[in-house]
């Protein structure tokens, strides 16, 4: 049977190479670039007149008798004399090649003795049962080629790093040769997923009724959140575009045109401090939905995650998934976005300790405040030092310090507070935190919001200690209720926690003018591991509310205008109420291929400062760009 193509492109990489006495630089060949012939001589073969015939890992044994093409790069070569074993690798994965003279000539077997690492070549062989043992580990380990001809398509030279799975070489190095990084087997895997996922949330959302409308990446700047990436303006000087932190309000506009249900995979771009799942510019899987509530916007979703899962990871995520109010998952795990898939969760001792005379506990509860623990079982017998870095941790975190109690096989405690508290105080404390012989009792008192932090991150660091944190495992779990304000001490006012267009819940609005820090929003997130993965909310489509929301957020009626005057223009004419999510989608995809960051799942990734490594973005450009639009830099003085 013949193999299927299946559109497969047939161009070539050029990288780098093995040994050379001097490194060759393209421009050594520019005086010959006349001589056509010549200069495919010096440079390379070419591939005129073949035709790949598939990819290395789509032969199979159904293949064996044929004849074949197949064209990718060098993964190594061995000469045993007289005959050479080379592994010939593409996206697909590898397939083993055997060279001997008289299979393929005199002069293809000086060419294939010269095979190095990372050169580009195309083989036309027979495929053949393996004569040696065959390789488990590889999908082809059964078969190989016999080789009949060889065209080296592309030399290298020796690649600064191995091209292996699991590199151990600096990221920063890597980054700056991304293209060759992404050769990686294991890279370009999260690169299959990342498409296959895409495509499915597409045929997903299309099946739904959904339509993917693409939103401009040129828009106006709307300050309230993160920092827009501006665009000066040429044919305006002196006015910038942003570029979209998300398609929020246009999305909320193409509702009031009439496309009720509406998604989109759109590029987003926020200029903010970067960490392990955050870029300056991301992927987000985009839909707002009209004439819904929470509940028809968590099952469409719940659906559509079900899927994507079962069909990447071979897992069934039970519908309906679990839903947890905002109050409940701070109380319980001290975070917004609990990883659920371990126990060690908080428990409040306030009144239980409320009458002792521990200056820490009564002091937090003096002040307003709340004592936290969280039972670490089984390690009742963890040393000293151990304990002293996690009061470090916890330090990290706003904590004063950490107090802590462990429970010995014997029953008898060892306690740094034990000389504050009666017996019968410490015994109510180990009950009301379920304590057992060997388990490690450890404390928080402060402010609830600095008490949740603490414990919050120190429940996930010794879950981290102890292998807890399973990539193999799935718990998804949506948080809902979140509050609808927040209130800014730095600007001395309440800031909305997610944007300005999140409705309250209807039971709240009472509440809006009398006691805006407790008003809750129809908001909602997805976690996934303790990672918030996705968000949304219900819209406000009343203009009263509206209006009262930016009086709340300390707009002026003009301030609102000049901002969204363009999106409240539009709710002046029959708004349909509307809500909407969104996913990070390079976020989904670091969990699902169980990557430690979101650069392993984006092609091209800046670092923490966001440059990127490998172009030498941001770089300065050329003054005549910079006179064309209008603007002068500020020099700055030396010091």
């Amino acid at each position: 049977m013949d193999v299927p193509v299946n559109g497969i492109e047939h161009g070539s990489g050029s990288v780098q190479e093995p040994e050379r006495t001097r490194s060759l630089n393209i421009w050594d060949y520019k005086p010959q670039f006349a001589q056509a012939a010549e200069w495919r001589k010096i440079m390379a073969e070419s591939m005129k007149g073949l035709k790949r015939s598939c990819r290395c890992a789509e032969v199979t044994e159904a293949n064996i008798g044929q004849e074949l093409t197949l064209m990718g790069w060098v993964q190594k070569s061995r000469n045993k004399g007289g005959i050479i074993f080379t592994d010939l690798r593409d996206r697909s994965g590898l397939i083993q090649i055997i060279f001997e003279e008289s299979d393929c000539g005199s002069e293809d077997f000086a060419k294939a003795e010269k095979l190095r690492s990372e050169f580009s070549i195309a083989v036309t062989g027979v495929i053949e049962k393996r004569s040696g043992a065959a390789n488990p580990n590889l999908k082809t380990g059964t078969i190989e080629v016999r080789a009949k001809s060889l065209r080296i398509l592309s030399e290298s030279e020796v690649p600064p790093f191995p091209i292996e799975e699991n590199s151990k070489t600096k990221e920063e190095l890597r980054l700056k040769y991304r293209y060759l990084d992404l050769r990686r087997p294991d890279l370009q895997k999260n690169f299959v997923v990342r498409s296959r996922v895409a495509t499915m949330v597409r045929q997903f959302l299309a099946d739904e009724g959904f339509l993917e409308i693409e939103t401009p990446t040129l828009i106006k700047s709307t300050p309230e959140g993160a920092r827009d990436y501006l665009v000066p303006s040429r044919v305006h000087p002196g006015n910038f575009y942003a570029l979209p932190q998300s398609p929020q309000t246009l999305k909320q506009l193409l509702m009031c045109s009439g496309f009720d249900r509406y998604f989109q995979i759109a590029r987003c771009y926020r200029d903010e401090d970067l960490r392990a799942d955050r870029q300056p510019e991301f992927t987000q899987i985009d839909m707002e939905l009209s004439y819904v509530d929470v509940d028809d916007v968590l099952d469409v979703n719940e659906r559509m995650l079900q899927k994507i899962f079962k069909e990447i990871n071979g897992i069934d995520v039970e519908l309906p998934i679990q839903r947890m109010t905002y109050r409940e998952a701070m109380d319980r795990y001290g975070s917004d976005k609990p990883d659920t898939r371990f126990g060690m969760e908080l428990q409040n001792i306030s009144d239980v300790v409320k009458d002792c005379e521990f200056v820490v506990f009564k002091g937090a509860l003096e002040n307003g405040g709340s004592v936290r623990g969280i039972n670490a079982e089984g390690q009742g017998a963890m040393p000293r030092k151990k304990i002293d870095a996690l009061v470090e941790y916890a330090k990290g975190f706003g904590a004063k310090g950490l107090a802590y109690l462990a429970i010995n096989e014997d029953g008898t405690y060892k306690c740094s507070f034990s000389k504050f508290m009666k017996p019968e105080e410490l015994d109510a404390i180990v009950a009301a935190m379920g304590g057992k012989k060997g388990d490690l009792l450890l404390f928080a008192a402060d402010k609830n919001k600095v008490v949740f932090d603490v414990l919050g991150n120190l429940r996930l660091e010794l879950a981290r200690q102890q292998g807890l944190l399973k990539k193999d495992v799935f718990k998804f779990l949506w948080v809902t209720e979140f509050p609808l304000f927040e209130y800014d001490e730095e600007e001395n006012r309440y800031v909305a926690v997610h944007h300005p267009f999140t409705s309250p819940m209807d039971e709240d609005l009472h509440l809006l003018d009398s006691d805006p820090g407790a008003v809750r929003a129809k908001a909602y997130d997805i976690v996934l591991n303790g990672t918030e993965i996705g968000g949304g909310s219900v819209r406000i489509h009343q203009a009263d509310i509206q209006a009262k929301m930016f009086e709340k957020l300390g707009f002026t009626e003009e301030s609102a205008n000049s901002q969204f005057g363009f999106l409240l223009e539009a709710f002046k004419y029959g708004v349909p109420p509307h809500a909407g999510l969104a996913y990070g989608l390079d976020r989904v995809i670091m969990l699902m291929v169980g990557a430690d960051s979101i650069r392993d799942v984006i092609a091209f990734p800046k670092v923490k400062d966001a440059s990127c490594l490998m172009m030498e973005a941001p770089n300065v450009v050329d003054q005549k760009q910079l006179d064309e639009l209008g603007i002068a830099l500020a020099v700055k003085e030396e010091e």
